[in-house]
């Protein structure tokens, strides 16, 4: 058929032409997007790539929280061996220091006493309590009783009963009367096992252990 614009198709358009339609329902031009209601679509399943990087994400966590326990528990490990060596250390330090303690002699000073004028014990040389002065000055030292006496002279004459004359000891950390001074507490037994000084600070007896070694003359 034609007419006067040329020839006409079949469906009454011109040749050359492509019949155009239009869109029904259901079809969907090229570039939309089509929505998708969230109440009635199901979601779209995992693919298999999707799942492995899943399970392996999953699995690095759990080797890092295993990692961290297990240092958590090596720290506290470590501390509590520190803990007990320092406790077993100063426990040791502490049974040593105290056999240590135990092992040293008690410290005594002897002071050599005799009573004056007045009858009052008071503090007086060393050489006086030594037997070599006693016997220089008429006097003589009793072994058994650890006493010197010494004649008190006059005008050249003994008058009266001899001056008697012993050791006081007083222990280290008590201060030891000085040749002049009162004897308040006299302490006339000799310390078994004690290191004797005289007041000078030269020892004069050592012991230690429980064992008196004597040296010198004293009480």
């Amino acid at each position: 058929m034609t007419g006067s614009g040329g020839p006409l198709a079949d469906d009454d358009k011109p040749q050359g032409q492509e019949p155009t339609t239009t869109p029904g329902d259901g079809e969907q031009r090229r570039g939309q997007m089509r929505y998708q209601d969230p109440e009635s679509t199901a979601p779209r399943e995992p693919t298999l790539a999707e799942q492995r990087a899943r399970i392996a994400a999953e699995k690095r966590r759990e080797e890092k929280q295993a990692a961290e326990l297990a240092e958590a528990e090596r720290k506290t490990r470590t501390r509590r061996r520190v803990m007990i060596g320092g406790g077993a250390t100063v426990g040791v330090v502490a049974l040593v220091a105290a056999f240590y303690t135990a092992a040293q002699p008690e410290e005594y000073t002897q002071t050599c006493t005799a009573p004056n004028p007045q009858g009052q014990l008071v503090a007086v040389d060393d050489e006086m309590c030594t037997e070599g002065y006693a016997q220089s000055h008429g006097g003589h030292y009793n072994h058994s009783t650890g006493m010197f006496f010494m004649p008190f002279f006059i005008g050249g004459s003994p008058i009266g009963p001899p001056v008697q004359y012993r050791h006081s000891y007083t222990p280290s950390g008590t201060a030891a009367p000085t040749v002049g001074q009162p004897v308040s507490s006299p302490n006339f037994t000799k310390p078994e096992g004690a290191t004797i000084k005289d007041s000078k600070g030269s020892t004069v007896s050592r012991g230690g252990f429980g064992i008196n070694n004597k040296s010198g003359s004293g009480s």
